[in-house]
C-alpha cells in the first residue's frame, strides 16, 4: 500500500443521541461510498476503550483510502460529495479532518 493517501474525517452530531440523524449520516456516507476513486472505506463510532490518549468524543468516523492525492482531490470535488457536504451538513456540528501520506 505505498504511495496510498489516507483521509480520516471525524463527525460531531449537533444532536448525539439522536439515532435518526446517525442512520441519516451513514446514510450519506454510504451514497459517497460508490465514488470510483475510492480505494476503501470503512464508517466507525467509537470503540470501547479507555485510555488517557484516546478521544471518543466524536459520533462516527470515515476512514478513506485512495491511491493518491489527485484521486483525494478528485473526490473533494465530485458533484456527489459535494451534494453530501450541501445535504447532510446540518446534522454535525463539528467536522475534524486528518489526512496523511506515506514517507
Amino acid at each position: 500500500m505505498k504511495t496510498i493517501f489516507v483521509h480520516h474525517v471525524f463527525f460531531w452530531l449537533r444532536d448525539p443521541n439522536n439515532e435518526q440523524d446517525k442512520k441519516d449520516l451513514i446514510a450519506g456516507l454510504n451514497k459517497i461510498a460508490c465514488l470510483p476513486v475510492i480505494r476503501s472505506f470503512h464508517i466507525g463510532q467509537p470503540a470501547a476503550t479507555n485510555r488517557e490518549v484516546i478521544d471518543t468524543s466524536y459520533s462516527l468516523s470515515w476512514l478513506l483510502i485512495f491511491d493518491n492525492k489527485e484521486d483525494q482531490e478528485l473526490y473533494q470535488n465530485d458533484p456527489l460529495h459535494l451534494q453530501f457536504v450541501t445535504t447532510c451538513s446540518h446534522l454535525w456540528k463539528k467536522v475534524v479532518v486528518y489526512d496523511s501520506v506515506d514517507l
